[in-house]
């Protein structure tokens, strides 16, 4: 007989480390112990035991808590456990239902990463053919599907780029597209430079993320909130967060383009411009312009250094490593001096670091299936799709109704509520922005 018990917080850490198919983060003890902190959740660290008291599947649940004593839970990316087996995934969710229902739940939701299809970097798409037969499975148990959303409705993003890292390397950069490749490039003769930041590092990278919101009209958090995510996902093990800072110093930078600057006025002295051909002609005219391009960068940058100073991070991006994956958690970038691509070369560093590690799958954690040319978050799908991971699709999200009147008030009412916190949200980073300029 199978019981559902609450496990000890280690034990069930490491099932779900090492889980063949359903590692991840956010079935993390870091991510329930944060989520304590920062969203005012509690964490249930639940396991489906046998008679030997083995763990046979496992589950995260963040319970939170509603007026008159009511609560919802959230198994985010859903139960750990192989769903190909029907009759545990049954008897889990009678189990934790019963769990919920204890506790004066109105409903599970559950959102697991399983794929629905997938298109490679060639736009070749697979179906996942055990879709139909898992989801009629979610259905038949109960379960109420939220539907196929196409942007970011949903507690978390229904579809996402991701690249197998145990490729080689060269095949890797071989999926980047043409244009990727010739950024990364720049950006390298740029002498431009990613390193590892550390907790200091924390108040820049929350700089640079109010930045890229402001800029593309979101709001998400304090900087409490990525200090703290950073602190417990490097005090657990099991995960690790790292900050990736691309910088540039424009004295190396200046250096760099002082030295092509030079080249070109060694090819532009050995012309015979007393008697140039055509294709001559031609090429000094496209030297002339380069000449003029690079003289041009080389003043802009003078300004910019009289302004910033000599080093400044123009990229900063954490990443979450968890078991034998990682995500792209959070990227935020300044608004100047976009065209060195530093952001372009900040991806490239951590794809490597996350290869030289072992690390079997790199997630971009999340993009649209909205790809109408007027989507505002087009550009975030694009640039994503430049690196040449797979466009994955995921089953989508679900919710198991335990209470159907306070779920109708839950669903109806708290996207208004959310909505007014995030309009009072934006408008306070609006004024933070303004004291700084």
């Amino acid at each position: 007989m199978l019981k559902l018990e609450n496990i000890e917080k280690e034990r069930f850490d490491k099932y779900v480390e090492n889980h063949k198919t359903k590692s991840h983060f956010l079935q993390s003890l870091s991510w329930g112990e944060f989520c304590k902190i920062q969203k005012k959740q509690t964490p249930h660290y639940l396991g489906l035991v046998d008679e030997k008291n083995n763990i046979v599947a496992a589950t995260l649940l963040l319970e939170k808590k509603l007026p008159l004593n009511y609560s919802y839970f959230y198994s985010p990316r859903g139960f750990v456990l192989d769903y190909k087996d029907k009759n545990l995934f049954n008897e889990m969710t009678r189990q934790v239902v019963n769990y919920i229902k204890k506790r004066k739940g109105i409903f599970l939701k559950i959102d697991p990463d399983l794929v629905k299809k997938s298109t490679n970097y060639l736009n070749e798409e697979k179906e996942n053919p055990d879709y139909q037969e898992i989801f009629n499975m979610i259905k038949s148990s109960g379960f109420k599907h939220q539907g196929f959303t196409k942007n970011f409705e949903t507690m978390q993003p229904r579809y996402t780029f991701r690249i197998d890292l145990t490729q080689p390397i060269e095949e890797i950069e071989k999926h980047f597209s043409k244009t990727t490749k010739q950024r990364i490039l720049k950006s390298e003769k740029l002498n431009t430079e990613v390193i590892i930041g550390t907790s200091k590092d924390i108040k820049e990278f929350y700089h640079l993320m109010t930045l890229t919101e402001s800029r593309k009209d979101f709001i998400s958090y304090n900087e409490d909130y990525y200090q703290t995510l950073y602190e417990i996902f490097n005090g657990n093990e099991s995960t690790k967060a790292t900050l990736f800072l691309g910088k540039i110093n424009l004295t190396k930078t200046s250096n760099a383009l002082e030295k092509n600057l030079k080249q070109i006025n060694d090819q532009i002295s050995i012309l015979p411009i007393d008697n140039l051909s055509k294709s001559a002609k031609a090429k000094l005219g496209e030297l002339t312009k380069q000449k003029e391009n690079i003289n041009n960068e080389i003043e802009k940058y003078k300004e910019i250094k009289k302004k910033y100073g000599n080093e400044i991070t123009l990229s900063a991006h954490m990443i979450i490593e968890y078991g034998d994956k990682a995500w792209v958690l959070y990227a935020g970038n300044h608004n100047i001096l976009t065209e060195t691509y530093v952001n372009y070369g900040t991806y490239f560093e951590h794809i490597k670091y996350c290869k030289n590690k072992g690390i079997k799958i790199y997630d971009q954690f999340g993009t649209i299936g909205d790809l109408s040319p007027d989507n505002p978050r087009l550009g975030l799908h694009e640039f994503k799709k430049k690196f040449g991971g797979d466009y994955i699709e995921f089953i989508g999200e679900w919710d198991y109704v335990t209470n159907p009147f306070m779920y109708f008030v839950f669903t109806k009412l708290v996207p208004i509520y959310r909505k007014l916190v995030r309009k009072k949200s934006k408008k306070n980073l609006e004024n933070e922005l303004k004291k700084e300029q």
